[in-house]
């Protein structure tokens, strides 16, 4: 029997944007990989009208039901009350579960219990109880009416501690199906290019299914198959993925890889290779990205971030000659900062970005979205020269860091570096 979600956050600051609903992603991701279609997210605050409203409407359509938040003890902690409301199931005092809040409190925290806390020992009658070992609010399921009704803590350490030891396990036992999905991660071609070339396909497909998603700066296509079993699922997907691979080519930097950072990284590991970064217009972010993964100093040596043209001169030792001929955004000082951070650093590869980002033109006049990318390596010096045109600064500076992590990631697979 196929299943279907709908999750409920319960909580105000959620609708206020004070905190983003990040449980919400980590429960699809959860019930994606158990078999259960999750069709729809709703958000509603802490009023218990609305709550009901919202459960009403949910049950008619879903067959589990997840919240999440309002199981606090506070006046507005209201979801178990309404949802016992709502399906006729009396609270009921559990004095063990009393207990354990009031160690928790005097052995973990060393202060007395407030009362208050008492009515999150309060439970649905007959329900399952899920133990809360990281925080006071214990979560619960039960079924009814053919509907399952689980409630999770708000918190988003609280809430994924329960997933795993206790929501998975019980939702494992209602579905018979499980759904694979991979991530085929491309960079160089649009959504719109891409969906072209493969709409085709992508139209008469049901199960597996192929969809494309707009990253920042790149394109994502998500195949997806449902099946009995893992094993199953995942030989559905082989000819999808061999298909979008004969179709897209290099386009594709990796499968199931968080970014274009972490392809440089595995692919430096793999050549035993070191890099080095000089920066200008994206300030840093090649940097930023690439020490953000586990593991980086393993494969980076350091950057310099050479806003100013002194600095170019001066640290990276950019010709002067070539500052005052060319400019600092030109072909020309994009080769020599890559062999300068390449050199400085001792890096077994040098990468640069130098662009005018924006709002206004350079002071030489070159147009904002003009940026090159140079590649100092062992072979020689490279260079792709780019006009990404008039974005947002932001996203020109996000696509610049993309496309210098995709010089490296092309020399590191033998491919052509100055075109894609």
């Amino acid at each position: 029997m196929s299943h279907t979600a709908e999750l409920i956050a319960v909580g105000t600051e959620l609708l206020l944007g004070n905190i983003a609903n990040t449980n919400a992603q980590t429960l699809s991701q959860s019930l994606s990989a158990l078999g259960i279609n999750v069709f729809w997210h709703t958000v509603v605050g802490d009023n218990p009208g609305r709550l009901k409203e919202a459960l009403d409407i949910a049950r008619r359509r879903a067959d589990i039901l997840i919240t999440t938040g309002g199981l606090g003890p506070t006046y507005d902690d209201l979801t178990k009350q309404t949802i016992c409301e709502a399906f006729g199931k009396p609270l009921i005092l559990h004095p063990g579960i009393l207990e354990d809040i009031r160690a928790f409190y005097e052995s973990a925290l060393h202060v007395p219990m407030p009362e208050n806390n008492a009515q999150q020992a309060e439970l649905p009658e007959g329900c399952v109880i899920f133990d809360n070992p990281v925080g006071t609010a214990p979560g619960c399921a039960f079924e009814c009416d053919g509907v399952h009704v689980l409630m999770l803590p708000g918190p988003p350490h609280e809430m994924e501690t329960m997933l795993r030891r206790h929501v998975e396990p019980y939702l494992r036992k209602l579905s018979r199906e499980v759904i694979v999905s991979h991530d085929i991660m491309t960079f160089g071609m649009g959504e719109s290019s891409v969906d072209e070339l493969l709409h085709e396909k992508m139209a008469h497909m049901t199960n597996p299914t192929l969809a494309t998603y707009a990253k920042p700066c790149e394109v994502r296509l998500r195949a997806t198959a449902k099946a009995p079993t893992e094993e199953r699922a995942q030989a559905m997907l082989a000819p999808v993925l061999a298909e979008v691979q004969a179709v897209l080519g290099d386009v594709i930097y990796g499968v199931d890889i968080s970014g274009l950072a972490e392809c440089c990284r595995e692919g430096l590991l793999r050549r035993n290779m070191t890099l080095a970064t000089a920066e200008s217009c994206t300030g840093g972010l090649v940097a930023e990205r690439l020490t953000a993964i586990p593991g980086a100093s393993v494969v980076y040596r350091g950057g310099v971030v050479s806003y100013w043209t002194s600095v170019k001169g001066d640290v990276l030792h950019v010709p002067q000659d070539i500052l005052e001929a060319h400019g600092p955004v030109s072909e020309q000082c994009a080769r020599a900062m890559a062999e300068g951070a390449r050199s400085i650093t001792g890096a077994d590869l040098g990468v640069s970005v130098t662009g005018a980002a924006g709002p206004d033109p350079d002071e030489r006049g070159v147009p904002v979205g003009v940026v090159y990318i140079g590649l100092a390596a062992p072979e020689g010096t490279f260079c792709r020269a780019l006009d990404l045109g008039r974005r947002r600064r932001d996203r020109i500076q996000g696509l610049a860091a993309n496309h210098a992590f995709d010089v490296v990631r092309r020399y590191l697979q033998g491919l052509p570096v100055e075109r894609m």
